[in-house]
């Protein structure tokens, strides 16, 4: 629990304490965590593995609309200002999430004022990302939107010493869908950035090779 944010400013017995009180679950990948036709009032905070948060046009398209990494929260918790609006919520990997339901959230989180004040922060983050999506989506060419999401993933991947460039464990269709944009044309930009250097390209993952030159491709100075 000490490596979740929310977390970050407790003692190891008020650690102790909460992770007595609220159990983990884990599942596997392509597992859902949430979805709309059970809705279920839970707080789900995310300690290892990503999750994709995703919702269903009427035709059937999936639009990812963010990949969360651990350390943050999500679920239907009304108390927090916290919903899935009909999305659903999906593992990516093998997924670690604490959960907790209303009366574990009034009596750990809001009562605790350094909890509260870094629940608001990632809330508060959260939207900032939103809104700088849309953005995105208004002003920016297709082929600046994909490199700013691989940008962006990348500064959520951790920096490793040892080996060559910044893994993004997703596939072409994943980042369209987070880039907003067909699967078609995201592989297409994405191999001329391969073909410049910027990136390499592998099965289910993409390697940002030189982070500095796709930023420069964002369009953002």
């Amino acid at each position: 629990m000490s490596e979740v944010d929310i977390f970050a400013d407790l003692n190891d017995r008020e650690m102790a304490t909460i992770a007595a009180a609220a159990p983990m679950r884990q599942f596997t990948p392509g597992e859902l965590l949430y979805s709309p036709p059970q809705p279920m009032e839970t707080l789900f905070i995310l300690k290892q593995g990503r999750v994709r948060i995703f919702r269903v046009s009427p035709d059937g398209r999936a639009l990812t609309t963010a990949i969360l990494t651990p350390g943050t929260i999500f679920g239907e918790m009304l108390l927090l200002g916290q919903q899935m609006h009909d999305n659903f919520a999906e593992a990516l990997d093998k997924v670690t999430v604490c959960v907790m339901t209303r009366s574990d959230v009034q009596r750990f989180l809001l009562s605790d004022a350094r909890i509260a004040a870094r629940i608001s922060e990632i809330l508060g983050n959260r939207v900032s990302q939103l809104e700088r999506r849309l953005s995105d989506t208004v002003f920016k060419s297709v082929p600046q939107r994909v490199a700013t999401t691989l940008c962006l993933l990348a500064d959520q991947e951790p920096r490793r010493l040892l080996g060559r460039g910044i893994q993004i464990h997703l596939t072409h269709e994943q980042v369209a869908a987070l880039a907003g944009t067909s699967r078609e044309t995201t592989t297409k930009i994405l191999n001329e950035y391969a073909v410049q250097g910027l990136i390499q390209l592998g099965r289910g993952r993409v390697t940002v090779l030189d982070l500095l030159r796709l930023t420069k491709e964002t369009g953002e100075s």
